[in-house]
């Protein structure tokens, strides 16, 4: 059995703990490798190397950091389909699905070579007489990223390269369940001319967050997961004086307005809820036809997902693969039971589905439920899998409702071909992206991922310039040299003047 270790202060860590956990292929079910658990000593050697490595790295001009992202990105496009296929193996995304992913990381790396510009300071000249100002973003030190198992990629990359371009080193404890993509992207930093210990990755679970968490020498965290942990992040780490970013669940609502074009909505909402298997935090779980559409609408979605092409990632002619896990299957079929029990209409089950060669993978065909209210639970939370709720509402007014009163607000989208209600929805809606006819409306590099409610901890989105501000703190210095000074001790309030 392959076991797959860390990678600290600039290389394969050979070193393995008495404990691993098994990483399963997800279109057959059998286990392919085990991931070793780091034990205190490990996560020690990682923090101790990534506190060594900061000063330096920190001192490097940003051009020259900024050198190391250009060739960073140049070898992850060399080997996206390298890294696409092991993201396809432990997921079990389809593979153009996990391409799709690798590109969306790699636009962070290029957004995080132009760092010598958006590090660029502000000065102000004469603030009184013969005084200065100017304000400067220095980096913070040693930085941890916690992310899941959906984006092996992705994630990562919307954290570590921003974190490292303006100067920090960083410790990456990746989800156990997909670990190979992470420790490939390693090695290829390190190719590109990372200092040994600037980067490092190591595996585990609770126990080895919770060190991570506590440890003095780590200054800023950023997570991506399930609210309760993320709410668990953000108190446990602010508590101990760092800085925290933390992304939790989400029920992102898709409003279709009588007016929206019938199959451009049908289109969206089958690559939105059922892409992945949905398991996104920005897939479309919750459908809101408002008035006459519903009908249709409904109709066509149960056609069109009867249709979807199912498959192991390697297929390419599927578009939708299994779930992750055994353990997380189970999880989203008892919703699926739930949703029944408490009385919404089963409109399409995607349970027991079986594939010919493929029958011990972890597969869940789309599943639709009309006629949804607001008290359900499969309404009220997040389940991560191939199921798309329909919540009728009879006006804009009670749809827009519907999706601030939620407690989620990561992403919201109408389907409109009136301006005026999208503005409205634009502008009224509680939440952080919004899509106007945009199914998921994930922002680019160059702007900003977060949502709003409990769909985030913390005051910072992630990548983009609010990414720079979080790893970075502001530092402004007040200057008067020699030929400026008053003689004299100033017992008021120092003003300009």
């Amino acid at each position: 059995m392959k076991i797959l270790n860390h990678y600290i202060n600039g290389a394969p860590f050979t070193g393995s703990g008495p404990r691993t956990l098994p990483v399963f292929n997800p279109a057959t079910g059998a286990q392919g490798a085990a991931v070793s658990v780091a034990t205190p000593d490990e996560v020690e050697a990682a923090i101790a190397a990534a506190a060594a490595a900061f000063p330096g790295w920190a001192a490097t001009p940003p051009l020259r950091r900024a050198r190391v992202m250009f060739r960073f990105k140049d070898l992850l496009e060399q080997h996206a389909d390298e890294l696409a296929a092991l993201i396809s193996a432990e997921h079990g995304k389809v593979i153009s699905d996990a391409r799709g992913e690798v590109t969306r990381g790699i636009e962070v790396v290029e957004f995080a070579c132009g760092i010598p510009e958006l590090l660029k300071g502000d000065y102000s000249e004469n603030v009184g007489t013969n005084v200065d100002s100017h304000a400067v973003r220095q980096s913070l030190g040693v930085c941890v990223g916690i992310t899941p198992f959906n984006f092996p990629a992705m994630v990562p990359l919307w954290m570590f390269p921003v974190a490292l371009a303006c100067g920090n080193s960083f410790i990456l404890k990746i989800s156990e369940k997909v670990p190979s993509a992470a420790l490939r992207m390693a090695e290829l930093l390190s190719q590109a001319g990372a200092p040994a210990g600037v980067f490092n990755v190591i595996n585990g679970d609770k126990d080895v967050v919770d060190q991570l968490l506590h440890d003095k020498r780590v200054v800023a965290v950023s997570f991506v997961g399930s609210t309760p942990i993320a709410e668990y992040v953000f108190t446990t780490a602010t508590a101990q004086g760092k800085r925290v970013q933390a992304l939790g669940g989400a029920k992102n609502h898709l409003v279709i307005m009588p007016d929206a074009d019938l199959e451009q909505a049908v289109d969206a909402l089958m690559g939105a809820a059922y892409g992945s298997a949905g398991e996104r935090c920005m897939a479309v779980s919750v459908a809101v036809p408002v008035g006459p559409i519903a009908e249709p609408l409904v109709a066509r979605i149960a056609e069109r997902a009867r249709a979807l092409k199912i498959g192991p990632g390697t297929d390419q002619e599927a578009e939708m693969g299994p779930l992750v896990t055994g353990a997380h299957q189970a999880k989203v079929e008892s919703y699926i039971a739930k949703g029944e029990a408490e009385g919404a209409t089963l409109v399409l089950d995607g349970r027991g589905l079986k594939l010919q060669g493929n029958e011990g993978g972890y597969f869940t065909g789309p599943t639709l439920f009309d006629h949804v209210t607001p008290d359900m639970t499969i309404y009220k939370e997040e389940i991560f899998g191939p199921v798309l709720s329909v919540v009728r509402s009879a006006s804009f007014a009670e749809a827009l409702a519907l999706v601030n009163a939620h407690e989620f607000g990561n992403g919201a989208v109408i389907y409109t071909a009136d301006g005026d209600s999208a503005r409205a929805f634009s502008t009224g809606v509680l939440a952080g992206m919004v899509g106007v006819n945009v199914p998921i409306p994930v922002p680019m590099a160059f702007h900003s991922f977060g949502g709003w409610k409990r769909s985030i901890f913390g005051d910072h989105a992630i990548h983009g310039r609010e990414g720079v501000r979080f790893y970075t703190r502001l530092k402004t210095v007040t200057t008067r040299w020699p030929a400026g000074i008053r003689k004299g001790a100033e017992f008021a309030m120092p003003t300009m003047r």
